[in-house]
């Protein structure tokens, strides 16, 4: 793929943070339509309004996208309007923390974490990819996980299971893609350390891994997406903690990160956003 241009563009959790930084781009490089889809009403009705007026066309998309009914409302509805999508940004996340797994709500923390950040990509991706596939365009889809969904750490148990889950799920869809003869379809699966959103409020860096800043983390999303890559890590010094555990001891490993770099303790003071 060389650009967006003329392509539809669809991006969850794109009311703000990240998901709006990637509509600005898209915008930017001549995007045909970016469809916006978001839970929150309100700032999703503000974002489509800032970023109208210019050639590309606009669509706002309230959807939970917990819910597959949603889902496929909304396919309808974009198809309709648009005709299929070639890129597919899966941004939509949330974030529970600084609490032990037996301290939280297995509810509100748990399940609400898996469903919006392991379910919720699948079911997505579930509804557009048979269009992608049957496209004759070049076509993208970009799963947001995260550096959690490679390494444990303790105060979020449950976000980085959530996180796991889509290493795990994006990548064999990027293989099965592949072995089916879908060429035209490449997945990347992204890995980003903690990203300056608000959504990690309160986390800290530790030796190796600072805190990134979203326009870093969406400029680089976009050249892996562009070019195809199957992922992107960030910062590649996350790498070497995979590389460590296939090295060191358990307990050589866990001592390195607890009480020499800090790492085990880099969501003591997690706040992030106000769930609401």
């Amino acid at each position: 793929m060389k650009d967006v241009a003329g392509a539809t563009v669809l991006i969850t959790g794109a009311a703000m943070g990240m998901g709006r930084l990637f509509a600005e781009r898209a915008i930017a490089e001549g995007a045909d339509t970016v469809v916006l889809v978001d839970v929150n009403a309100g700032a999703l009705e503000q974002t489509a309004a800032e970023l109208s007026g210019g050639a590309t066309r606009v669509l706002a998309e309230v959807v939970d996208v917990r819910k597959l009914t949603d889902i496929r409302a909304c396919a309808k509805r974009v198809a309709n309007t648009a005709g299929p999508v070639q890129i597919l940004i899966n941004n939509a996340g949330v974030v529970r923390g600084n609490h032990y797994f037996w301290e939280t709500d297995p509810v509100a923390d748990t399940k609400f974490t898996m469903e919006v950040n392991a379910l919720a990509p699948m079911y997505v991706a579930r509804v557009f990819l048979p269009q992608m596939i049957e496209s004759d365009a070049d076509c993208r889809l970009v799963n947001l996980a995260s550096a959690a969904g490679l390494t444990a750490n303790p105060r979020m148990a449950a976000y980085a299971a959530s996180k796991w889950a889509v290493v795990g799920w994006s990548d064999s869809v990027r293989l099965e893609l592949e072995q089916a003869g879908h060429h035209h379809v490449k997945v990347t699966t992204v890995c980003p350390y903690y990203v300056k959103t608000g959504m990690f409020d309160g986390a800290r860096s530790a030796p190796l891994l600072p805190l990134l800043e979203p326009q870093d983390v969406v400029d680089s999303t976009w050249h892996a997406m562009v070019r195809g890559d199957a992922m992107l890590v960030m910062p590649r010094t996350v790498i070497l903690s995979e590389t460590v555990k296939g090295i060191l001891p358990v307990g050589v490993r866990d001592f390195v990160a607890d009480k020499v770099l800090g790492i085990y303790h880099t969501m003591d003071d997690f706040t992030g956003r106000n769930p609401g």
